[in-house]
């Protein structure tokens, strides 16, 4: 069973910035795939950004440019840089893993089978 806890939430002003992380009770973290959601309440799950195996990226819309996804394999944990915050930004921050979910499916939460709690980042003056 793969366990995976967030860090990093917080308050900060609107043009700032927080890194959160992901951290991965597996010894075989450097297979999965990385997937960042958020949520807010009454909304469904939404992606924000994927790192796979292989490194390569991948981010919505509403966050190039401003967030960075990475990982480090050697420590277990993901991580997500996020600058120039705004106050649509403001959600529940989750972490996803997956070790067989292909290409077209990274978007999309129901295809992760692994999931933390979750950590608050609320973008506020």
């Amino acid at each position: 069973q793969v366990q995976l806890v967030e860090s990093g939430g917080g308050l900060v002003q609107p043009g700032g910035s927080l890194r959160l992380s992901c951290a991965a009770s597996v010894s075989t973290f450097s297979r999965y795939t990385i997937g960042w959601f958020r949520q807010t309440p009454g909304k469904e799950r939404e992606f924000v950004a994927a790192i796979r195996y292989s490194r390569t990226t991948h981010y919505a819309d509403s966050v190039k440019g401003r967030f960075t996804i990475s990982r480090d394999n050697a420590k277990n944990t993901a991580y997500l840089q996020m600058d120039s915050l705004k106050p649509d930004d403001t959600a529940v921050y989750l972490c996803a893993a997956d070790a067989r979910i292909i290409l077209s499916s990274i978007p999309y939460y129901a295809n992760y089978d692994h999931w933390g709690q979750g950590t608050q980042v609320t973008v506020s003056s």
